[in-house]
Order: structure tokens, then C-alpha cells, then sequence
């Protein structure tokens, strides 16, 4: 080949070359499924962690409505979570095992998200007897809670632990939130804008609250 064609053939073939490459990166992507969080229902959940009540629901599980008392003595309500992303966990202030790994771990998702205002934590007491507001305000204040982002709550036991077997699926025992009955897990429930729960995670693995980040950030952009 002359040398003349030789130089023309040059830019022609690099256009090519960079053609196929991205026509290649096309393709991938519109074969690659965009990733998204299941939403989960009482059917999709081990029938151990759900209450016979709602066993048999299969579709359009929402969080039920609560009432609860945070750490500054304000209630909280739904109202305070709409249009929000939010994790959900169930501890006690005295706990000396999982607890205090469960609230470091809420205090590092915080600190990631502190300046997104659409995300969100809600903490409930599993002994509210015990844990009065003063005793949440400390507990707040060692956690580093952030005020209207995080809030640590107590209130009616039967109430809080319907909320854990019947709308959160967060723990394996039964019971009817009684004077005997006592719950303790290590679940964080990743509730969506919606009142949906969009997944489950180990509040002691820092492997999960990695992953919890990362699908944090798949629901933002939803």
C-alpha cells in the first residue's frame, strides 16, 4: 500500500476502532438489568419471622402507622418519615452484646448520609419501661444522634412489638408484647418512601452495612 493511503487509512481506522468499542459499551449496557431492590411481603420472609395474622399477605405490605415517643420527648409518627428513606432497628439502652455494635454501625450510616436530608433512622426500644426519655436523651447524645435525622424511641411495649413482628419481620419469637415477653435481634429493615421494606441486614456485620449503603443509594435513585 502507498504510503499516502497508508496515512489516510490511519484516522479511518482509529474511528472505526473507537466505533466499535463504544457501539460494544452500548450494547452492554442496554443488556445489563438495571439492579433493583426487591420488595419484600410477608410471604417472602421466613414464616418464622412473620406473625400469623399477616402470613398470608403476598403483595402491598406497608409499614403500619406508629406513635412513639424520641429522645427529646416528641412524638413521632409516620408523618415524620413521609418522603423519606429510612432504617429501622429494635434495641434496648442496658443491652451490652449486639447493641452497642447495632448503634456504632446506625452512627456510621448517618454520618454517610448527613447530608442527604431524604434519609433517615428510627430506633425502638424493646424494654420502654426502662428506657425513659432522659435515659434515651443520654443514650442520644453518646450516639451522636442527629436531631430529626435519628430518632431514638420508646412507648407502648405491646405497641412496639407488634411493629416488630407484624410490620418490620424483625425477630423470631412470639408473643403479644406481655410482661414476659422480651425481643432481641440484630436486624436493620430498610423501609423505602413508600412504607415498603426494600431489605434486611445484620446491624453487627460491617459487610452488611456496606451493602446497606450501596442499596440506600440504588433506592435514592429510583
Amino acid at each position: 500500500m502507498p504510503k499516502n493511503s497508508l496515512k489516510k487509512s490511519i484516522p479511518i481506522l482509529a474511528f472505526m476502532a473507537f466505533f466499535s468499542i463504544g457501539m460494544i459499551g452500548l450494547i452492554y449496557l442496554l443488556l445489563t438489568p438495571e439492579k433493583k431492590l426487591p420488595i419484600y411481603s410477608p410471604a417472602d420472609v421466613n414464616p418464622r419471622l412473620v406473625d400469623e395474622s399477616v402470613k398470608h399477605v403476598r403483595r402491598n405490605h406497608k409499614i403500619a402507622a406508629f406513635n412513639l415517643t424520641n429522645q427529646n420527648g416528641k412524638t413521632i409518627s409516620q408523618k415524620d418519615y413521609e418522603n423519606s428513606i429510612y432504617i429501622a432497628d429494635f434495641f434496648f439502652t442496658r443491652c451490652q452484646t449486639i447493641c452497642p455494635i447495632m448503634s456504632n454501625n446506625m452512627g456510621r450510616i448517618q454520618t454517610h448520609f448527613k447530608n442527604n436530608k431524604q434519609v433517615k433512622f428510627l430506633s425502638h426500644s424493646v424494654t420502654p419501661i426502662m428506657d425513659s426519655v432522659p435515659i434515651l436523651k443520654e443514650y442520644a447524645l453518646k450516639q451522636g444522634a442527629i436531631d430529626g435525622v435519628w430518632n431514638i424511641t420508646t412507648g407502648k411495649k405491646q405497641h412496639i412489638y407488634e411493629l416488630a413482628r407484624k410490620s418490620y419481620f424483625a425477630v423470631l419469637d412470639e408473643g403479644d408484647g406481655g410482661k414476659q415477653d422480651f425481643i432481641h435481634t440484630e436486624n436493620f429493615i430498610l423501609v423505602d418512601k413508600k412504607r415498603q421494606i426494600r431489605g434486611f441486614y445484620d446491624g453487627t456485620s460491617y459487610e452488611d452495612i456496606t451493602r446497606l449503603i450501596k442499596d440506600i443509594d440504588l433506592l435514592l435513585n429510583e
